[in-house]
């Protein structure tokens, strides 16, 4: 029965949530929020503690509110202030409040739940608060947040590190614990992976029990899983079945990331491509998905990074391409932002330079592009300090990351698209120009006098010298 709650404040957010249950439109109600959830990205936030009276019952947020970074701070400060200083943060790459309802066993099923581990800690919790939808950009500066509040940089641990820690109470300290998420067309069905990482949860909290060590935790996640498009296994799926055939998705290559202690940067495109001479060649299977590719000279601090990819057999030499990324703090915007300071080539002897300067966005997200290169009619972004230059380079659908990076994903993404693309330039000034004439006439009609003297067949006639 407590299980049964819990999971049910997971759904719901209320107290209110079985009354919601018997009303017929529910399923079409929880389709739709999903579908809202998913344009929103939201993605709910589960706490608990081993101290008591951290959160109030009123805390918990109504169905349908959706939790702001500023609203996400009030509900932290008390815990981070007066609960333990012990900060577990369990980060799952994907999770959306769709993945409880679909997998937490709540309509009766209770053995077959996904997430009994995170149900009893809820339950035997003295404090627990759960806020169903949280805006991406409070979780994605969390991390962050928790790093300032507790003075204490994150660890990232798994069990066998976690083991060999010795966790003080009056001493702060903040520990990730990554876990993954695969979508049903992988290796492992959703469940199978959401009850790997409850086994996770509880082996965590067990050692922390055993060792009697205060600590409060958090589960949340990267970005929605958007286990909507899963439901089919589930349900039966939704919709029109006859005749159907699935198709398989393309494949999409893994990309490419640099780790030291944890993953630092992640760069892909779809199509990577470099001329030497006019001479083209393909770099996408040899860069994209490539266990062996490598990365030697590659280095990650908070200000400067650099991504250094060698290949042995390029145009008949060894060529070396280094991506040198900084990240800046700008008072006017109040927050950092990175920027691809250069592009270089390396080859038999040589270095040829390329100023990237407009790849560029703020810290906390990665950046995308449609078209990088170097010719002028994919954009320019690559622009060569010298001119004509030997090398060309054109990557298509290019996104980058080197500065708050979680996990093996990319943040969501700074676009290179200008706001006022042609269609909106259009329309504005059609517009205008329909406006002008709209005015031109109103002031023409409220321009117009009649006369103030009329015609008496009677009387004299009257004589117009001027009609104004």
């Amino acid at each position: 029965m407590m299980a049964a709650t819990a999971a049910a404040r997971l759904r719901a957010g209320t107290r209110r949530a079985p009354a919601l249950c018997r009303m017929p439109w529910l399923p079409l109600m929880l389709v739709m929020a999903a579908a809202a959830a998913t344009l929103e990205q939201q993605v709910p936030l589960v706490l608990w503690s081993s101290d008591r009276g951290l959160w109030a019952p009123a805390a918990d947020t109504h169905e349908g509110h959706i939790t702001s970074d500023m609203q996400l701070s009030t509900y932290l400060d008390p815990a981070l202030e007066l609960g333990p200083r012990n900060v577990l943060l369990f980060l799952q790459d994907k999770l959306s409040i769709e993945d409880f309802t679909a997998y937490g066993g709540v309509f009766g099923n209770k053995q077959d739940s996904a997430f009994s581990n995170l149900e009893n800690a809820l339950d035997l919790a003295p404090s627990s608060l759960v806020l169903p939808a949280v805006d991406w950009y409070a979780i994605s500066t969390l991390t962050t947040y928790l790093q300032e509040k507790l003075r204490a940089s994150p660890l990232h641990v798994d069990l066998a590190t976690l083991q060999e820690l010795k966790l003080n109470a009056s001493i702060p300290a903040l520990l990730l614990i990554h876990l993954p998420y695969t979508a049903s067309s992988g290796l492992m069905a959703p469940k199978e992976v959401l009850m790997g990482n409850d086994e996770v949860i509880g082996q965590v909290l067990s050692t922390l029990k055993s060792e009697d060590i205060p600590y409060t935790a958090a589960l949340t996640a990267v970005r929605p899983s958007r286990v909507a498009r899963d439901v089919a296994m589930v349900t039966g799926g939704l919709g029109r079945q006859l005749l159907q055939r699935t198709v398989a998705p393309p494949a999409i290559n893994a990309p490419v990331s640099y780790n030291d202690t944890a993953p630092r940067i992640l760069f892909w495109a779809q199509n990577f491509s470099v001329a030497y001479r006019e001479h083209w060649e393909d770099l996408t299977s040899r860069t994209f998905g490539v266990q062996d590719l490598n990365l030697t000279g590659s280095s990650w601090n908070d200000s400067i990074a650099r991504l250094v990819l060698t290949y042995d057999s390029l145009f008949g030499t060894m060529v070396t391409f280094k991506f040198t990324l900084a990240n800046r703090f700008y008072r006017v915007s109040a927050r950092y932002w990175f920027t691809l300071e250069n592009l270089e080539i390396h080859s038999n002897g040589s270095v040829a330079y390329f100023n990237a300067s407009q790849v560029t966005g703020p810290s906390i997200y990665s950046f995308h592009c449609e078209h990088v290169s170097s010719e002028n009619e994919d954009g320019n972004l690559l622009v060569p300090d010298t001119q004509p230059s030997l090398w060309q380079m054109t990557f298509r659908d290019f996104q980058i990351q080197a500065f708050n990076v979680t996990g093996e994903q990319f943040s969501y993404a700074s676009d290179c698209a200008g706001f006022f693309s042609p269609g909106i330039w259009m329309g504005l000034l059609t517009s205008l120009f329909m406006l002008f004439i709209f005015t031109y006439g109103l002031h023409m009609i409220l321009s117009l006098k009649t006369m103030d003297r009329f015609d008496d067949h009677k009387g004299p006639t009257i004589t117009l010298t001027q009609i104004v």
